[in-house]
C-alpha cells in the first residue's frame, strides 16, 4: 500500500506543474474571448464572427501594447496610470504585488540585485539568501547606513514578497550564482529541481 501511495504521488507531482500551467493558459485564453469575442460581436456584421478570434484580438493588442512601450508619450502616461493605481489603497496591494511578481520573472527586478550573498543572522548558524540591492547611501539619512551597511533583500518562500534588511558587510557572503537560480532556489523553499549555474 506503501508502495502504491508513492508511486501515485510521484505520478501526481509530475503532472501536477503542467496540468496547473495548461490550467492557467486556458483560463486566459477563455476571458480573452468572452471579453474581447464580445466586443468584437458588437461592432462585425451577424455571421462574421468565428470562435478564436478574441484570442487573437487579445495576443494582437498585447503586441500593439508592447510596441507602443517604446515610445516616449507612452510610457510616460502608462507610469502617470501605474502612479494613480499605487495611491489607491487596497488596488495599489494587489497591483504591487503583481507588477512586483511579474518583474520577477521578466528579469527587470533581477536587474536591480548587484549580488547574491548569505546573510549570517546574528550570533547563530543560521543564514539565509538574499540580494545586495544599495552599497552606497547618498542622500540618505546617516542612520540608514555607511561604509560598512549594505541594503539586502531577503525573499520569502512560496510568496510575492520579501524584506529588505540593513546589514554589515561582514554579515554577508557572496555567492557564485546567478539572480534568476538563486531567485528560483528561495521562492521554492529550496526544492528547485534546476542546479544552480
Amino acid at each position: 500500500m506503501k508502495s502504491l501511495s508513492k508511486t501515485f504521488l510521484t505520478g501526481l507531482f509530475a503532472i501536477l506543474p503542467v496540468a496547473v500551467t495548461f490550467y492557467v493558459l486556458v483560463k486566459l485564453a477563455s476571458w480573452a474571448e468572452s471579453i474581447l469575442g464580445t466586443a468584437i460581436k458588437l461592432v462585425l456584421p451577424a455571421g462574421l464572427y468565428h470562435v478564436g478570434m478574441g484570442l487573437v484580438s487579445g495576443i494582437l493588442l498585447i503586441f500593439v501594447l508592447g510596441v507602443l512601450m517604446r515610445v516616449f508619450v507612452v510610457r510616460r502616461l502608462f507610469g502617470w496610470g501605474e502612479a494613480i493605481l499605487g495611491r489607491i489603497p487596497l488596488v495599489k496591494v494587489i497591483f504591487g504585488s503583481v507588477r512586483d511578481l511579474m518583474g520577477f520573472f521578466s528579469g527587470s527586478k533581477a536587474r536591480g540585485f548587484s549580488q547574491v550573498v548569505l546573510v549570517s543572522l546574528g550570533q547563530t548558524n543560521l543564514s539565509t539568501l538574499g540580494f545586495v540591492t544599495r552599497e552606497i547611501f547618498t542622500g540618505f539619512p546617516p542612520e540608514m547606513g555607511g561604509e560598512d551597511i549594505v541594503a539586502v533583500y531577503i525573499p520569502l518562500s512560496y510568496q510575492i514578497g520579501g524584506h529588505m534588511v540593513l546589514v554589515p558587510r561582514t554579515a554577508i557572503k557572496p555567492l557564485p550564482m546567478s539572480m534568476q537560480d538563486a531567485m528560483r532556489f528561495a521562492i521554492t523553499a529550496g526544492m528547485t529541481s534546476g542546479v544552480p549555474s
